[in-house]
């Protein structure tokens, strides 16, 4: 049999329309050809359990090979084959009718992902690096003839009869000019380790040495010789596709190793496994959080029947579990998927869903069975916590059961517990109950011990997500505020009926701020005489909570980003009751009167790590000569 035609294109040549727009995403002709080759020997094996095919099955490793001198690529499996006549119907009928009519559709179409998918191209993606192609085939059917079908970039094919005597197919690329670097051991092992690591059929690529034994030495130690062995370079069991029943820990811990080499062991993991109402199998990782989000991302992979597809996944998985690492399968995802089809599709949604409810139950399950643990954990655990009720609806309804607050005494609470614990004495006298924090317990001591002096607990919110998340417990709390530790002085923090009475007369309330305002010279800080407890420090620096707390969400970029221009200010109260202001009062010399009254200012600037440079110096030195 020797036959030529056209492949049913009708109109134009669309070879040079797959070369020129797929490009770019060109490496993916391995995976496509290779995603082929798996399904056939797929087949086969299927054929076989079901009495369809009585034949030896045989060894059905793929075989991916090259040659660099005559520019070829060869795919080979031992799968079902083809006849010449489905070849004609699998090959040369492309489901389209035409270049213009592709190029209609092409309009809609994000990346070549798709175009593949939309237009059943999988197999000439092999166009876009070959400008030859050649398939030799034998079908599994009984009395098959073995075919060649030769095409080189037109719409013109050849098929012929060929000597071919074993089933399957080998696909031979004969790669063009442009394409030459995948001529290369180095980049093909490149591709197959990210698209084929853990396909289901072995994939033989290349020798590699292994050490075997090799009998004894005089002294009968064991001798060992190098030799070449066949390298599969795929898991064809991996971890997801087994159930957790017959794993242990440390194979989870194998296969994270296995899948980041250089990261830190995680502190637990989920196991996916759902048939209903989509199909999804996987294991999602919990790793130790590093404070910049940013790099943690694009950790968890996506397959489709284990083909590596993307480890862009933020349609799937939801934005507040980007961190999390791991793997995701689902065969309702096809292999061809797009960004728009992600967005899109009904069981990417389900998906995203699922996997919500599936953490929010784990830590849940974690959190219940072994409260200390979980606390141990709560610095990587919060960030997902906190990022999930921030951003998420439904897992923050699951979540404010086991999401965790912690004080300065590294205690820890539920959110029901903490408002249990400080109710009684932190409620203000509008009804309203004010939570104390802090974002920095050592910059912020003298203010957290004055607090604890009023028996007022300080909760630490130093994470970078806090900002957002002391918004969302108020949002949701009823009559809850919270205030940073230095927002305000401590009887203007938490306002009760009860309060100090100023020893000060007008005039000298007006001649204390003369002197303060004097002595700061600082356009940015208001001077404000109080009447506080002759206990408390003379002088306090303190930000508006709002203000700073609008600036701080600044930095995150978005809706605020305009509070980041605005100039940083301050409230410097002066305590009028404390004897210190007497003593300024007293004093007739202007020059030691500004001296006092500059060396207590110093001393709040100093307790908020506001006292640097020169100003630091000259205080050090004013310190040494008054002592």
């Amino acid at each position: 049999m020797h036959e030529k035609g056209s492949i049913s294109i009708h109109t134009e040549n669309i070879f040079p329309i797959i070369k020129k727009f797929l490009y770019s995403d060109h490496e993916i002709f391995l995976r496509e050809l290779v995603s082929n080759a798996v399904d056939a020997t797929q087949k086969i094996k299927r054929l076989a359990s079901l009495g369809q095919f009585n034949g030896e099955l045989g060894d059905t490793t793929l075989e991916i090979a090259f040659d660099e001198k005559a520019k070829t690529i060869t795919i080979s499996d031992k799968g079902i084959g083809m006849t010449a006549d489905e070849i004609k119907k699998y090959i040369n009928q492309i489901a389209f009718s035409g270049a213009t009519e592709f190029m209609e559709k092409f309009k809609e179409a994000n990346d070549a992902n798709e175009i593949i998918g939309r237009f059943g191209l999988g197999f000439y993606s092999a166009f876009m690096v070959s400008e030859k192609v050649e398939i030799q085939t034998l079908s599994y059917q009984e009395g098959a003839t073995a075919a060649k079908w030769t095409c080189d970039g037109s719409t013109e094919f050849e098929i012929s009869d060929c000597d071919r005597t074993a089933r399957g197919t080998d696909i031979i690329l004969y790669i063009n000019g442009d394409s030459e670097e995948f001529l290369s051991e180095h980049r093909i092992q490149q591709i197959l380790d990210k698209y084929c690591k853990f396909l289901p059929v072995p994939i033989k690529f290349g020798k590699k040495t292994e050490s075997v034994p090799d009998g004894e030495d005089k002294d009968g130690k064991p001798q060992y010789k190098s030799v070449e062995v066949d390298n599969i370079i795929n898991n064809t069991t991996p971890l997801w596709t087994k159930t957790p029943t017959e794993l242990s820990d440390e194979d989870y811990l194998s296969f994270y190793r296995e899948l980041y080499p250089m990261s830190e062991d995680p502190l637990f993991w989920i196991h996916l496994n759902v048939d209903y109402p989509f199909n999804l199998t996987g294991i999602l990782y919990f790793p130790k959080v590093k404070q910049d989000m940013e790099l943690q991302r694009n950790k968890i992979q996506l397959y489709s029947r284990q083909v590596f597809i993307t480890d862009e996944v933020k349609d799937i998985v939801p934005e507040f579990l980007m961190l999390l690492h791991g793997v995701i399968d689902s065969p309702d995802i096809p292999l061809n998927v797009s960004r728009s089809f992600l967005q899109a599709d009904s069981n990417v949604k389900k998906i995203n869903t699922y996997i919500t409810k599936k953490v929010a139950d784990k830590l849940n399950e974690l959190f219940k069975s072994d409260r200390t643990s979980f606390e141990n954990k709560w610095n990587d655990i919060g960030l997902f916590v906190k990022y999930g009720m921030i951003s998420d609806e439904k897992f923050y309804d699951k979540a404010k059961d086991f999401c965790l607050l912690k004080n300065v005494e590294d205690k820890h609470f539920t959110l029901e517990e903490y408002r249990e614990k400080v109710k009684d004495i932190q409620t203000d006298k509008n009804g309203t109950t004010v939570y104390i924090y802090t974002i920095d317990a050592a910059k912020q001591d003298t203010y957290i011990q004055a607090a604890q002096k009023k028996m007022y607990d300080v909760l630490k919110m130093d994470g970078p997500l806090d900002t957002h998340f002391i918004s969302q417990l108020e949002q949701k709390g009823e009559k809850l505020s919270l205030k940073r530790v230095d927002a305000d002085v401590l009887n203007k923090l938490i306002e009760k009926d009860e309060s100090q009475h100023l020893v000060l007369s007008d005039d000298e309330k007006s001649k204390v701020i003369d002197v303060f305002t004097k002595a700061v010279n600082k356009s940015n800080m208001h001077v404000e005489v109080e009447a506080h407890s002759t206990e408390d420090m003379p002088v306090t620096v303190t930000q508006d909570e709002f203000m700073r707390r609008m600036k701080d969400m600044s930095k995150m970029g978005g809706q605020f980003s305009f509070y980041g221009m605005m100039p940083e200010n301050y409230k410097l109260s002066v305590n009028g009751n404390h004897k210190l202001i007497s003593r300024i009062l007293e004093t007739t010399d202007e020059i030691q009167q500004q001296a006092l009254a500059k060396h207590a200012i110093d001393l709040a600037l100093l307790s908020q790590g506001m006292l640097t440079g020169a100003d630091l110096t000259a205080f050090v030195n004013r310190s040494v000569s008054l002592v």
